[in-house]
This record gives C-alpha cells, structure tokens and sequence, in this order.
C-alpha cells in the first residue's frame, strides 16, 4: 500500500449503486461496471495487485488462485454469506484474513422458502402459464388444476439456523407442524415458540415428513447430505424445497425420483453445477413437477445494499487495525 492513501479494492461484480458510491469515496475501488464474471486471468491479475478483494458465489477462491497472491493482499471481503467458494483455510495460511456479509439476507430467504413451499403443491406456476399460454381458459371446474393443502401437513427443516427459524416461523404461520433436524437443539425457547420437534436422526425425519426445506450450509460434510439412499427414505406424496446450495441434494438422484414419480415435486432456487441447470430438471418443470428458480432467494435491494453495508464496514474495521466483525475462520465453514 506504500505511496495509496486508500486500499486498493477490487470488486467482481456489479453491486447495487449506492453501495459502489460508497466504496469509492471511501477506498480506491475498482468496479465491474459491465457485471462480467471476471475469468480466470482476471482473477489472477486481481490478487496479485489488489489489497482486498470482494468476490461473490460466482467467483472461485481456491487454494491455487490464493497461491498467486501478491503481498498487498490482505483481505478477502465476501460479498455473501456462504463461503464454499472460498478456501478460507489455504487464505488463512497465507496470511489473508475472510469476511462475509451474516445475518442479512434471513428473511428474505426465509420468504423466498415459503413461497417455494406453497408454490409446488398449489401449482401456480402451472395456473400461470395456462393464461400465458394460448389465453384460452374455460373457466372454474370443480376438478381443475387441484393440488395439495399445507395446513396441518409436517415441515422437517434440514438446517435449524438463523434461516431455518426464520422459515419455521412463517410455516407455523400457515399451520405446518415444525420438525428439525440440526447438529444440535436449537435453544428451548425457541423450540417452545414453534412447537418444534428435534430429530437427532435425519434419516427418521425424512420418511415421517411431508415436506422438507433445506437451510444448512453448504460444506464437505453436507456435499449430498441428502443422497439418493436418504431421498429414498420419503414418501412419494413429499415435496422437497431448497434454497441453500445445490450440492446438499444428489441432483441426479432427484430428478431420478420425480421421473419415476416417486415425489410429488420438488422446488429449487439452487442447482449442483450453477450456472447449468439439467435439462432433465427444465422438462420436469415443463411438466409441473418442479419449479425452477435462478437462485434468487436474498435477492432484494434492501438485502444487497444491507450486504454492501456489511462489506464496507468489514474493509474499514480491517484497515483501521481491528478485527473484522464477520470474520470467518476454517473450523466455521
């Protein structure tokens, strides 16, 4: 940083406006005014001249990329909560500090679950392409485009986190029966608030379930957690909705079942491979079977500016000699 009065910070992505303002009063900031993802090279270059760089899901920090760092690097500020694209534990060994934006995007992700979850069994988007189709409808009939209640039916939440509660939450709202499984019992407050039922085992959360909402972490030890043996475990009149990482799910084993119509459906706002999505999925939907979104779960303005917010406050307590408020260390992810 010899001879900037500012730290260089590379941002890899457009981000909202106000956000950007702000980063360049108060850094030398370098923007992606085109919303290009950045390649390979440019990554490289970005690490090696950069003092901070704010990468986002789409970016892949991995061990080989951190490697080529240059000494200014002191930084990775994440713009996001999950870190799976980051190899927080080789930045670690260099020396390279990792923040990410928590506690921001809860609710609206929380939203985004619930409408997923009512969406698959109420077939909306089926109700809403028939009047986008040809226009012709013929009207109400008592035996036309029915689907399946939620009220009274049982919710198991995979992920009993700040998301999963605020999901559980909503879903008591509408009168779901709350179970959840988690690497521990959530607080018994909580657990009274929303008459939840823990499940220490997840495979006998599963098979009792009507439907299941994924709201863990995406890490080695949930890569598949729910596998093909585990989806196996619920009933054919399931639905099971995610808007975590698509890695959790075996996708191909998924989409296997809804073939098969061993499921009842299935909504995703996440896939395995992003930005691909399998045409088997894309024919399903076409069908009805599922709903696909393009990972827009925490996308409002109010959640990315909140998420800039968090970035910004990340770079300014890290220069100004304190310790980032949301820094990330390897036994966390």
């Amino acid at each position: 940083m010899v001879g900037r009065k500012k730290p260089l910070v590379v941002i890899t992505r457009k981000l909202p406006d106000q956000v950007e303002t702000r980063m360049r009063e108060l850094f030398d900031a370098r923007l992606n005014v085109d919303d290009r993802p950045l390649t390979q090279p440019q990554l490289v270059a970005a690490v090696k001249e950069a003092d901070v760089i704010v990468p986002t899901v789409t970016d892949r920090i991995d061990q080989a990329l951190i490697a080529q760092a240059g000494p200014n690097l002191k930084l990775i500020a994440n713009f996001g909560n999950g870190v799976d694209n980051i190899d927080v534990a080789a930045a670690m060994r260099q020396g390279i500090t990792v923040t990410n934006t928590p506690n921001v995007l809860n609710e609206d992700t929380a939203d985004m679950t619930m409408a997923l979850m009512l969406a698959v069994p109420r077939r909306l988007v089926e109700g809403a392409n028939v009047l986008r189709g040809d226009g012709k409808w013929a009207g109400w009939s008592p035996t036309w485009m029915l689907g399946r209640r939620i009220w009274g039916k049982r919710l198991g939440i995979v992920g009993m986190g700040r998301i999963g509660t605020a999901v559980a939450r909503r879903a008591k709202a509408f009168g779901l029966s709350i179970h959840y499984h988690n690497r521990h019992k959530v607080a018994p407050q909580i657990e009274d608030e929303l008459e939840a039922t823990y499940w220490e085992s997840l495979d006998q959360m599963l098979a009792r379930m009507d439907i299941i909402s994924v709201n863990c972490p995406s890490t080695p030890a949930t890569f598949h957690l729910l596998s093909a043996r585990r989806l196996a475990l619920l009933q054919p009149s399931a639905y099971v909705v995610n808007t975590a990482r698509g890695d959790i799910i075996d996708e191909n084993a998924l989409v296997q079942m809804l073939q098969d119509g061993k499921l009842a459906g299935a909504a995703l706002d996440v896939f395995e491979h992003e930005p691909a999505v399998n045409p088997k999925l894309v024919k399903l939907a076409a069908k009805g079977k599922v709903v696909i979104l393009p990972h827009m779960g925490s996308a409002t303005i109010e959640g990315r500016i909140d998420m800039g917010e968090k970035v910004i406050i990340n770079i300014r307590t890290f220069f100004d000699g304190h310790r980032p408020p949301d820094r990330v260390l390897p036994n966390r992810v």
